[in-house]
Protein backbone atom coordinates (compact mmCIF):
# COMPACT_ATOMS: atom_id res chain seq x y z
CA UNK A 1 0.00 0.00 0.00
CA UNK A 2 3.02 2.27 0.93
CA UNK A 3 4.60 1.68 -1.89
CA UNK A 4 1.26 2.25 -4.35
CA UNK A 5 0.75 5.57 -2.53
CA UNK A 6 4.40 6.89 -3.76
CA UNK A 7 4.49 5.99 -6.79
CA UNK A 8 0.88 7.92 -6.92
CA UNK A 9 2.48 10.82 -4.83
CA UNK A 10 5.28 10.84 -7.61
CA UNK A 11 3.38 10.63 -10.42
CA UNK A 12 1.04 13.51 -9.03
CA UNK A 13 4.29 15.96 -8.56
CA UNK A 14 5.18 14.96 -12.03
CA UNK A 15 1.82 15.79 -13.55
CA UNK A 16 1.75 18.94 -11.74
CA UNK A 17 5.19 19.96 -12.78
CA UNK A 18 4.04 19.42 -16.36
CA UNK A 19 0.69 21.37 -16.28
CA UNK A 20 2.70 24.42 -14.20
CA UNK A 21 5.68 25.07 -17.07
CA UNK A 22 4.75 26.84 -20.16
CA UNK A 23 4.93 24.75 -23.46
CA UNK A 24 7.11 25.40 -25.67
CA UNK A 25 5.92 27.38 -28.53
CA UNK A 26 7.60 25.16 -32.14
CA UNK A 27 5.01 26.17 -34.23
CA UNK A 28 5.88 28.31 -37.85
CA UNK A 29 3.92 31.61 -37.80
CA UNK A 30 2.61 33.21 -41.08
CA UNK A 31 1.74 36.22 -41.63
CA UNK A 32 -1.01 35.69 -44.24
CA UNK A 33 -2.56 37.25 -48.04
CA UNK A 34 0.99 38.03 -48.74
CA UNK A 35 2.77 37.61 -52.17
CA UNK A 36 5.94 38.25 -54.09
CA UNK A 37 5.13 40.92 -56.51
CA UNK A 38 6.00 39.55 -60.28
CA UNK A 39 9.56 41.78 -60.50
CA UNK A 40 10.33 40.62 -56.83
CA UNK A 41 9.85 36.67 -58.23
CA UNK A 42 12.64 37.37 -60.55
CA UNK A 43 15.07 38.11 -57.90
CA UNK A 44 17.85 35.88 -56.17
CA UNK A 45 17.98 34.37 -52.71
CA UNK A 46 20.62 35.29 -50.34
CA UNK A 47 20.00 32.83 -47.08
CA UNK A 48 22.16 34.89 -44.09
CA UNK A 49 23.03 32.32 -41.23
CA UNK A 50 24.77 33.74 -37.88
CA UNK A 51 26.65 31.55 -35.95
CA UNK A 52 26.82 33.06 -32.56
CA UNK A 53 30.24 33.64 -30.50
CA UNK A 54 31.82 32.05 -33.68
CA UNK A 55 35.06 33.78 -33.63
CA UNK A 56 37.31 34.99 -36.98
CA UNK A 57 39.70 32.20 -36.44
CA UNK A 58 37.52 29.28 -35.55
CA UNK A 59 37.11 27.69 -38.82
CA UNK A 60 40.86 27.11 -39.11
CA UNK A 61 41.63 26.69 -35.19
CA UNK A 62 38.97 23.82 -35.26
CA UNK A 63 39.16 22.82 -38.80
CA UNK A 64 35.95 23.50 -39.74
CA UNK A 65 36.75 21.72 -43.05
CA UNK A 66 33.19 23.02 -44.99
CA UNK A 67 33.23 26.35 -43.87
CA UNK A 68 36.62 26.74 -45.36
CA UNK A 69 35.82 24.40 -48.05
CA UNK A 70 32.38 26.96 -49.34
CA UNK A 71 34.49 30.48 -48.02
CA UNK A 72 37.51 29.46 -50.55
CA UNK A 73 35.21 29.01 -53.34
CA UNK A 74 33.43 32.10 -52.71
CA UNK A 75 34.84 34.62 -50.22
CA UNK A 76 36.23 34.85 -46.78
CA UNK A 77 37.14 37.95 -44.63
CA UNK A 78 40.46 37.86 -42.25
CA UNK A 79 37.68 39.45 -39.98
CA UNK A 80 34.50 41.23 -39.69
CA UNK A 81 34.75 44.06 -36.89
CA UNK A 82 31.50 43.65 -34.98
CA UNK A 83 30.00 46.97 -33.39
CA UNK A 84 30.55 48.59 -29.84
CA UNK A 85 29.47 46.52 -27.53
CA UNK A 86 30.42 43.53 -28.90
CA UNK A 87 27.18 41.63 -27.51
CA UNK A 88 24.64 39.42 -29.31
CA UNK A 89 21.44 41.24 -29.35
CA UNK A 90 22.87 44.83 -30.60
CA UNK A 91 25.44 43.02 -33.15
CA UNK A 92 22.85 41.48 -34.68
CA UNK A 93 20.41 44.26 -35.48
CA UNK A 94 23.84 46.26 -36.66
CA UNK A 95 24.13 43.39 -39.28
CA UNK A 96 20.23 43.74 -40.09
CA UNK A 97 19.55 47.24 -40.34
CA UNK A 98 23.04 49.17 -41.11
CA UNK A 99 23.35 50.81 -38.04
CA UNK A 100 25.13 50.85 -35.08
CA UNK A 101 23.69 49.92 -31.78
CA UNK A 102 23.63 53.89 -30.56
CA UNK A 103 21.66 54.77 -33.87
CA UNK A 104 19.41 52.23 -33.94
CA UNK A 105 18.67 52.31 -30.15
CA UNK A 106 19.55 48.31 -28.84
CA UNK A 107 22.59 49.82 -27.43
CA UNK A 108 23.18 46.56 -25.46
CA UNK A 109 21.48 43.44 -24.12
CA UNK A 110 19.74 45.27 -21.37
CA UNK A 111 19.52 49.04 -21.37
CA UNK A 112 17.59 51.65 -19.80
CA UNK A 113 15.21 53.88 -21.29
CA UNK A 114 14.84 57.31 -19.38
CA UNK A 115 12.11 58.80 -21.53
CA UNK A 116 10.53 54.87 -20.57
CA UNK A 117 11.32 55.23 -17.38
CA UNK A 118 11.68 51.37 -18.50
CA UNK A 119 14.70 48.50 -19.28
CA UNK A 120 14.62 46.41 -22.09
CA UNK A 121 16.89 42.92 -21.30
CA UNK A 122 17.33 40.21 -24.10
CA UNK A 123 15.64 37.82 -21.83
CA UNK A 124 12.41 39.33 -21.49
CA UNK A 125 10.37 38.05 -23.85
CA UNK A 126 8.00 40.80 -23.60
CA UNK A 127 10.56 43.69 -23.80
CA UNK A 128 12.03 41.66 -26.87
CA UNK A 129 8.63 41.22 -29.30
CA UNK A 130 7.81 44.82 -28.68
CA UNK A 131 8.69 46.90 -32.27
CA UNK A 132 8.53 50.66 -30.39
CA UNK A 133 12.32 49.54 -28.88
CA UNK A 134 13.97 48.99 -32.07
CA UNK A 135 15.10 52.00 -34.34
CA UNK A 136 15.52 52.16 -38.31
CA UNK A 137 14.19 49.44 -40.30
CA UNK A 138 15.82 45.90 -40.23
CA UNK A 139 16.26 44.30 -44.03
CA UNK A 140 12.88 41.79 -44.10
CA UNK A 141 11.17 44.85 -43.22
CA UNK A 142 12.09 46.68 -46.01
CA UNK A 143 11.48 43.76 -48.41
CA UNK A 144 8.41 43.39 -47.32
CA UNK A 145 7.46 47.02 -47.65
CA UNK A 146 8.81 46.71 -51.23
CA UNK A 147 6.56 43.10 -51.80
CA UNK A 148 9.24 40.72 -51.70
CA UNK A 149 8.66 37.85 -48.93
CA UNK A 150 11.41 36.97 -46.29
CA UNK A 151 11.70 34.06 -44.11
CA UNK A 152 13.32 33.95 -40.64
CA UNK A 153 14.34 30.62 -38.36
CA UNK A 154 15.46 33.52 -35.31
CA UNK A 155 17.18 36.53 -35.34
CA UNK A 156 17.23 38.87 -33.42
CA UNK A 157 13.77 41.20 -33.87
CA UNK A 158 12.13 38.76 -35.87
CA UNK A 159 9.51 38.04 -33.79
CA UNK A 160 8.69 41.85 -33.18
CA UNK A 161 6.61 43.98 -35.05
CA UNK A 162 9.37 46.57 -36.31
CA UNK A 163 6.88 49.64 -37.90
CA UNK A 164 4.01 47.30 -38.15
CA UNK A 165 5.56 44.54 -40.13
CA UNK A 166 7.51 41.07 -39.27
CA UNK A 167 8.47 38.81 -41.73
CA UNK A 168 6.04 36.10 -43.62
CA UNK A 169 7.51 33.40 -41.84
CA UNK A 170 9.03 33.36 -38.19
CA UNK A 171 9.54 31.42 -35.10
CA UNK A 172 9.34 32.16 -32.04
CA UNK A 173 13.03 31.69 -30.89
CA UNK A 174 13.40 28.24 -28.81
CA UNK A 175 16.23 25.37 -28.71
CA UNK A 176 13.56 22.77 -29.14
CA UNK A 177 13.65 22.53 -32.76
CA UNK A 178 16.48 20.07 -33.74
CA UNK A 179 18.97 21.15 -37.06
CA UNK A 180 17.46 18.85 -39.45
CA UNK A 181 13.85 20.13 -39.32
CA UNK A 182 15.44 23.64 -39.10
CA UNK A 183 16.78 22.92 -42.37
CA UNK A 184 13.72 21.03 -44.09
CA UNK A 185 11.65 24.25 -42.52
CA UNK A 186 13.99 26.33 -45.29
CA UNK A 187 14.03 23.75 -47.73
CA UNK A 188 10.01 24.04 -47.62
CA UNK A 189 10.30 27.50 -48.23
CA UNK A 190 12.00 27.33 -51.12
CA UNK A 191 10.35 24.83 -52.80
CA UNK A 192 6.93 26.83 -52.13
CA UNK A 193 5.22 28.30 -55.39
CA UNK A 194 7.40 31.39 -56.62
CA UNK A 195 4.56 34.17 -55.50
CA UNK A 196 4.72 32.74 -52.26
CA UNK A 197 8.50 31.99 -52.13
CA UNK A 198 10.82 34.09 -49.43
CA UNK A 199 13.80 35.94 -51.33
CA UNK A 200 15.32 36.51 -47.83
CA UNK A 201 15.95 33.93 -45.40
CA UNK A 202 18.10 34.42 -41.78
CA UNK A 203 19.20 31.42 -40.00
CA UNK A 204 20.63 31.44 -36.62
CA UNK A 205 22.90 29.22 -34.38
CA UNK A 206 23.63 29.71 -30.70
CA UNK A 207 25.62 26.93 -30.09
CA UNK A 208 29.11 28.15 -30.04
CA UNK A 209 28.19 31.20 -27.93
CA UNK A 210 27.12 28.94 -25.33
CA UNK A 211 29.96 26.40 -25.33
CA UNK A 212 32.47 29.39 -25.14
CA UNK A 213 30.84 30.85 -22.61
CA UNK A 214 30.48 27.95 -20.17
CA UNK A 215 34.00 26.41 -21.01
CA UNK A 216 36.15 29.38 -22.70
CA UNK A 217 36.86 29.97 -26.38
CA UNK A 218 39.92 27.18 -26.12
CA UNK A 219 38.11 24.05 -24.85
CA UNK A 220 36.70 20.68 -26.39
CA UNK A 221 32.90 21.68 -26.05
CA UNK A 222 33.85 24.64 -27.88
CA UNK A 223 35.70 22.60 -30.97
CA UNK A 224 32.64 20.29 -30.89
CA UNK A 225 29.90 22.92 -31.26
CA UNK A 226 32.18 24.63 -33.92
CA UNK A 227 32.46 21.14 -35.94
CA UNK A 228 28.35 20.77 -35.49
CA UNK A 229 27.51 24.53 -37.12
CA UNK A 230 30.32 23.35 -39.98
CA UNK A 231 28.45 20.14 -40.15
CA UNK A 232 24.73 21.78 -40.40
CA UNK A 233 25.62 24.52 -42.77
CA UNK A 234 27.19 21.91 -45.21
CA UNK A 235 23.99 20.23 -44.78
CA UNK A 236 22.01 23.12 -45.51
CA UNK A 237 23.51 24.34 -48.54
CA UNK A 238 23.11 20.55 -49.77
CA UNK A 239 19.44 20.35 -48.83
CA UNK A 240 18.71 24.01 -50.60
CA UNK A 241 20.69 22.20 -54.13
CA UNK A 242 17.55 19.48 -53.89
CA UNK A 243 15.48 22.36 -54.26
CA UNK A 244 16.37 23.09 -58.05
CA UNK A 245 16.88 26.92 -57.55
CA UNK A 246 20.36 27.97 -59.39
CA UNK A 247 20.23 31.28 -57.46
CA UNK A 248 20.39 31.09 -53.76
CA UNK A 249 23.23 32.90 -52.23
CA UNK A 250 24.69 31.64 -48.72
CA UNK A 251 25.95 34.60 -46.51
CA UNK A 252 28.27 33.11 -43.14
CA UNK A 253 28.29 35.86 -40.05
CA UNK A 254 28.79 35.82 -36.59
CA UNK A 255 27.92 38.71 -34.22
CA UNK A 256 30.72 38.64 -32.32
CA UNK A 257 34.04 36.79 -31.32
CA UNK A 258 34.98 35.52 -27.98
CA UNK A 259 37.79 35.44 -25.61
CA UNK A 260 39.12 33.90 -22.44
CA UNK A 261 38.85 36.44 -19.18
CA UNK A 262 40.26 36.57 -15.99
CA UNK A 263 36.98 34.80 -13.95
CA UNK A 264 39.03 34.62 -10.80
CA UNK A 265 39.58 37.63 -10.09
CA UNK A 266 36.48 40.47 -10.98
CA UNK A 267 36.00 43.85 -9.87
CA UNK A 268 33.74 44.21 -7.57
CA UNK A 269 31.27 47.21 -7.00
CA UNK A 270 33.13 51.08 -7.24
CA UNK A 271 32.35 52.27 -3.70
CA UNK A 272 31.50 55.89 -5.62
CA UNK A 273 28.32 53.67 -7.15
CA UNK A 274 25.37 54.98 -5.30
CA UNK A 275 22.19 53.38 -6.01
CA UNK A 276 19.93 55.64 -4.69
CA UNK A 277 21.74 58.83 -7.25
CA UNK A 278 22.05 56.53 -10.24
CA UNK A 279 20.10 53.60 -12.14
CA UNK A 280 22.87 51.01 -12.70
CA UNK A 281 23.04 48.24 -15.76
CA UNK A 282 24.73 45.74 -17.19
CA UNK A 283 27.53 44.10 -15.40
CA UNK A 284 30.78 42.04 -16.46
CA UNK A 285 31.89 44.24 -19.93
CA UNK A 286 30.45 47.57 -19.53
CA UNK A 287 28.32 48.99 -17.10
CA UNK A 288 26.59 51.97 -17.50
CA UNK A 289 25.29 54.88 -15.07
CA UNK A 290 21.85 56.60 -15.42
CA UNK A 291 22.06 60.00 -13.31
CA UNK A 292 18.67 59.79 -11.30
CA UNK A 293 19.61 64.06 -11.20
CA UNK A 294 22.28 64.96 -13.45
CA UNK A 295 24.08 66.97 -10.85
CA UNK A 296 25.31 64.09 -9.46
CA UNK A 297 27.28 63.09 -12.57
CA UNK A 298 29.99 64.94 -11.96
CA UNK A 299 31.01 64.00 -8.10
CA UNK A 300 30.54 60.86 -8.45
CA UNK A 301 32.67 60.56 -12.32
CA UNK A 302 35.90 62.45 -10.46
CA UNK A 303 34.87 59.82 -7.67
CA UNK A 304 35.29 56.77 -9.64
CA UNK A 305 38.10 58.28 -11.83
CA UNK A 306 39.67 57.90 -8.41
CA UNK A 307 39.25 55.00 -7.68
CA UNK A 308 39.52 53.45 -11.04
CA UNK A 309 41.78 50.53 -11.01
CA UNK A 310 41.36 48.20 -13.80
CA UNK A 311 38.98 50.11 -15.83
CA UNK A 312 38.55 53.17 -17.25
CA UNK A 313 35.83 55.74 -16.80
CA UNK A 314 33.86 58.15 -19.44
CA UNK A 315 31.38 60.92 -19.43
CA UNK A 316 28.83 59.94 -21.76
CA UNK A 317 30.07 63.44 -23.13
CA UNK A 318 34.02 61.74 -23.59
CA UNK A 319 33.89 58.23 -24.75
CA UNK A 320 36.22 57.71 -27.76
CA UNK A 321 34.70 58.88 -30.58
CA UNK A 322 35.46 55.34 -32.82
CA UNK A 323 33.04 53.76 -30.53
CA UNK A 324 30.38 55.54 -31.45
CA UNK A 325 28.87 55.29 -28.48
CA UNK A 326 29.23 58.98 -27.01
CA UNK A 327 26.64 61.81 -26.59
CA UNK A 328 26.57 62.85 -30.33
CA UNK A 329 25.71 59.03 -31.09
CA UNK A 330 23.05 58.66 -28.84
CA UNK A 331 20.22 58.83 -30.42
CA UNK A 332 17.69 57.54 -28.61
CA UNK A 333 19.23 58.93 -25.20
CA UNK A 334 19.70 55.23 -24.02
CA UNK A 335 23.53 55.42 -23.18
CA UNK A 336 24.28 55.76 -20.02
CA UNK A 337 25.49 59.22 -18.01
CA UNK A 338 28.84 57.55 -16.95
CA UNK A 339 30.33 54.36 -18.91
CA UNK A 340 33.01 51.99 -16.68
CA UNK A 341 34.95 49.83 -19.23
CA UNK A 342 37.11 47.16 -17.91
CA UNK A 343 40.70 46.14 -19.26
CA UNK A 344 40.92 43.09 -21.11
CA UNK A 345 40.64 40.40 -19.45
CA UNK A 346 39.00 42.02 -16.37
CA UNK A 347 35.41 41.98 -16.10
CA UNK A 348 33.07 43.02 -13.43
CA UNK A 349 31.28 41.47 -10.78
CA UNK A 350 28.43 43.86 -9.64
CA UNK A 351 25.86 41.51 -8.32
CA UNK A 352 28.08 39.21 -6.07
CA UNK A 353 27.86 35.98 -8.68
CA UNK A 354 29.27 32.98 -7.38
CA UNK A 355 31.10 32.32 -10.36
CA UNK A 356 31.29 34.27 -13.13
CA UNK A 357 31.77 32.29 -16.93
CA UNK A 358 35.35 31.91 -18.53
CA UNK A 359 34.44 32.65 -21.77
CA UNK A 360 33.19 36.50 -22.61
CA UNK A 361 33.01 38.96 -25.29
CA UNK A 362 31.72 42.67 -25.40
CA UNK A 363 35.22 44.72 -25.09
CA UNK A 364 36.47 47.05 -27.92
CA UNK A 365 37.25 45.36 -31.22
CA UNK A 366 40.16 47.90 -32.06
CA UNK A 367 41.68 46.80 -28.73
CA UNK A 368 41.16 42.90 -28.59
CA UNK A 369 41.51 41.04 -31.82
CA UNK A 370 39.28 38.17 -29.90
CA UNK A 371 35.87 39.85 -30.46
CA UNK A 372 36.50 39.46 -34.24
CA UNK A 373 33.89 37.81 -36.21
CA UNK A 374 33.80 35.61 -38.89
CA UNK A 375 32.54 36.08 -42.84
CA UNK A 376 31.90 33.51 -45.74
CA UNK A 377 30.00 33.50 -48.47
CA UNK A 378 29.36 31.69 -51.78
CA UNK A 379 26.98 31.59 -54.27
CA UNK A 380 26.02 32.68 -58.11
CA UNK A 381 26.41 36.54 -57.17
CA UNK A 382 29.78 36.37 -55.37
CA UNK A 383 33.47 36.42 -56.46
CA UNK A 384 35.77 33.41 -56.75
CA UNK A 385 38.44 32.51 -54.61
CA UNK A 386 38.56 36.54 -52.87
CA UNK A 387 40.02 36.78 -49.47
CA UNK A 388 39.23 40.69 -48.01
CA UNK A 389 40.52 42.19 -45.30
CA UNK A 390 38.52 43.01 -42.36
CA UNK A 391 35.66 45.43 -42.28
CA UNK A 392 32.85 46.99 -40.30
CA UNK A 393 29.57 44.56 -39.96
CA UNK A 394 27.24 46.93 -40.56
CA UNK A 395 28.17 46.54 -44.27
CA UNK A 396 26.48 43.81 -44.77
CA UNK A 397 22.98 45.52 -45.09
CA UNK A 398 24.25 47.38 -47.95
CA UNK A 399 25.99 43.94 -49.40
CA UNK A 400 22.11 42.41 -48.93
CA UNK A 401 20.27 45.43 -50.00
CA UNK A 402 22.41 45.01 -53.33
CA UNK A 403 21.88 41.33 -54.00
CA UNK A 404 18.23 41.72 -53.66
CA UNK A 405 17.61 45.00 -55.35
CA UNK A 406 16.43 45.97 -51.48
CA UNK A 407 16.44 50.29 -51.84
CA UNK A 408 16.05 52.07 -48.26
CA UNK A 409 15.92 55.96 -47.78
CA UNK A 410 16.33 56.08 -44.00
CA UNK A 411 19.89 57.25 -42.68
CA UNK A 412 22.17 53.70 -41.93
CA UNK A 413 26.04 53.45 -41.17
CA UNK A 414 26.91 50.55 -43.31
CA UNK A 415 28.58 51.50 -47.00
CA UNK A 416 28.81 49.95 -50.56
CA UNK A 417 32.24 49.16 -50.42
CA UNK A 418 32.10 45.18 -49.46
CA UNK A 419 28.99 44.61 -52.05
CA UNK A 420 31.41 46.54 -54.69
CA UNK A 421 34.33 44.69 -53.77
CA UNK A 422 33.08 40.81 -53.80
CA UNK A 423 29.98 40.86 -56.19
CA UNK A 424 30.52 39.31 -59.67
CA UNK A 425 28.22 42.26 -60.92
CA UNK A 426 25.14 44.23 -59.79
CA UNK A 427 22.37 42.44 -59.45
Amino acid sequence: MKKYSLALLLLLTVSINAFSQSPVDITQKIVANRKNSTEQQHKPYVILISADGFRYDFAKKYNAQNLLRLGNEGVSASSMIPSYPSVTFPNHYAIISGLYPSHSGLVNNTFYDRARNDKYAMGNKTKVTDGSWYGGAPLWVLAEQQKMLSASFYWVASEAKIKGVRPTYYYNYNEQINIHDRIQAVVDWLKLPPAERPHLITFYFPQVDHAAHLNGPESPEVEKEVLFVDSAVNELQKAVKTTGLKDVNFIFVSDHGMTRVDNQNPIGIPAAIDTAKFVVSGDGILVELYAKDKKYIQETYNALKKEAKDYDVYLKTNVPAHLHYGTKDDWHNRIGDILLIPYAPKVFNLYNKKSINPGWHGYDPSVVKDMHASFYAWGPVFKKHLHIPAFENVSVFNLVSRILGITHTVKIDGTNQLADKILLKQP
